[in-house]
């Protein structure tokens, strides 16, 4: 039988082969890290993402002349306001729930605007009171069908993407547009536009 002339050094490739399984069959790593800290894996859209998002829009929005015209024209009075559709129109896939429920938390935290339900949220809490109105629920107090507050003006908007790859090397576009409109009369009040871009390296060395 041929044996190796370089002695222990032969057995070097097999104790590395060795290592690479067990390191592959070992658990995940698990590491705690505090919700609002950013963290960047892959450069797509993420939660740092929409929260910062979000509360850029909401405040730029809040600043505009349109909040000011109202409160002019209606002493005393805050504008109710609604967040319907966001769209997503990128490539990838993005949870707008998650987005919108940023605007929202944006806009009621900001005291100077009143927020009512979505449509989804309105039936539920529709059939509550519907419910009430069936005998098992003391008269004084159930809640009327008839005392919801219309909301004023409608928040809807967009999250496109466009990405420019080359050699291992991408650049990542995200353009949010919201547009605040008018209820009654359908004038758009405002357009807001925020924009992100991240330049992703990926590792030469992939196993």
């Amino acid at each position: 039988m041929r044996r190796c002339k370089l002695g222990n050094f032969c057995k070097i490739p097999a104790l590395m082969a060795l290592t690479l399984l067990f390191t592959s069959c070992a658990g995940p790593s698990v590491k705690r890290t505090e919700v609002d800290e950013t963290i960047d894996l892959s450069g797509k859209w993420n939660d740092t993402d929409s929260r910062l998002v979000a509360e850029e829009m909401i405040l730029d929005c809040l600043e505009r002349p349109w909040l000011e015209q109202y409160q002019t024209s209606h002493p005393g009075k805050a504008p109710t306001v609604i967040v319907a559709t966001v769209k997503n129109r990128s490539y990838e896939h993005i949870n707008t729930q998650v987005f919108i429920k940023d605007l929202e938390r944006a806009l009621i935290n900001s005291g100077r605007v009143q927020f009512v339900a979505s449509k989804d949220e309105r039936i539920e809490l529709r059939q509550e009171k519907a419910d009430q109105q069936q005998g098992f629920t003391d008269p004084a107090t159930q809640k009327s069908m008839y005392k919801e507050v219309g909301a004023d003006f409608m928040l809807q908007g967009s999250i496109n993407a466009i990405k420019d790859e080359i050699k291992g090397k991408y650049v990542m576009l995200y353009q949010v547009n919201l547009e605040l409109i008018d209820l009654e009369t359908n004038l758009k009040r405002w357009i807001g536009q925020k924009a992100i871009k991240k330049v992703v390296k990926r590792s030469r060395y992939t196993w």
